[in-house]
């Protein structure tokens, strides 16, 4: 019988955690879905809307990483999160609340597109159109 997934959740376990609860809410703009604070530790769930999980081969990886920041320079994780906004605006933001530039905003074949580190070094890809997980 084949199991039905209802929701896709990834899992940071940080060092920084409140830096990290303000950048991805506070300026990525992901909804708290629920919040903790015990004894036995703290964290938050933030609501991403639509997840969906891409796999790829390294040769695909270094093709995406060719063509948004010019060379290889990706982990085997990496975050692709579409953004309402113009994507220089949106970067913008995210490097004023503590991303850092990878490479800046470019016209990829599947969309516009920008890669920022945020403070826990994950790679995000920001990105315009949903057609992402289409290259």
């Amino acid at each position: 019988m084949k199991t039905t997934v209802k929701e896709l959740r990834i899992i940071l376990t940080v060092d920084n955690l409140d830096e990290l609860i303000r950048f991805y809410r506070d300026t990525v703009g992901l909804e708290t879905s629920k919040e903790w604070h015990e004894e036995a530790g703290n964290g938050i769930i933030l609501d991403a809307g639509r997840a969906s999980l891409e796999l790829i081969d390294k040769k695909h990886a270094e093709r995406i990483d060719q063509i948004e920041v010019g060379k290889r320079v990706a982990g085997p994780v990496r975050l692709a999160l579409r953004v309402n906004e113009p994507i220089t605006s949106a970067a913008e933001s995210w490097l004023d609340g503590g991303a850092v530039e990878v490479a800046p905003s470019t016209t990829a074949p599947w969309s516009e597109v920008a890669r920022v580190e945020a403070p826990d070094g994950m790679q995000i890809t920001l990105f315009t159109t949903s057609t992402l997980a289409d290259t």
